[in-house]
């Protein structure tokens, strides 16, 4: 299965305690694939150091860097149109453009902006986290 994870979820599921942790678990055992973009992963790294500090970010970049050589459950995608899904927060729509560009079955997020792209007639649909992990990740 093909995902693409909003900001806010992957900076709390990196938390080894986070009710979303079992995310990180599944792209790293391989039972789940990540699309990104390079505008995503900039984004994922300027969040993590303005939450956590540089070495939060480091530490972030850095198991993603390893995951994806490791385990190949990275997929970096180069979306060539941009939808315009999300009017509500168009900063949003870089997570739908390469979800949709993926052929993604999700975006995992808890941002109610991408609620639009429930009827937007894609194949991608947003879900939460934990209705992610609970559907699709039951043995957690």
């Amino acid at each position: 299965m093909l995902v693409v994870i909003d900001t806010n979820v992957m900076l709390s599921a990196f938390a080894k305690q986070s009710p979303s942790a079992p995310l990180f678990r599944a792209v790293a055992e391989g039972r789940l694939r990540l699309a990104v973009t390079s505008s995503i992963l900039l984004e994922y790294e300027e969040i993590a150091e303005h939450r956590g500090g540089s070495a939060f970010a480091a530490r972030m970049m850095h198991w993603l860097s390893l995951v994806s050589a490791a385990y190949q459950t990275i997929v970096l995608v180069h979306p060539s149109f941009q939808f315009h899904i999300i009017t509500g927060d168009p900063d949003d729509n870089k997570f739908t453009d390469c979800a949709i560009a993926a052929e993604a079955d999700f975006v995992i997020t808890g941002d109610s902006h991408f609620a639009s792209l429930a009827n937007a007639g894609f194949k991608p649909q947003p879900i939460t986290a934990l209705e992610f992990i609970l559907r699709h990740l039951p043995e957690v």
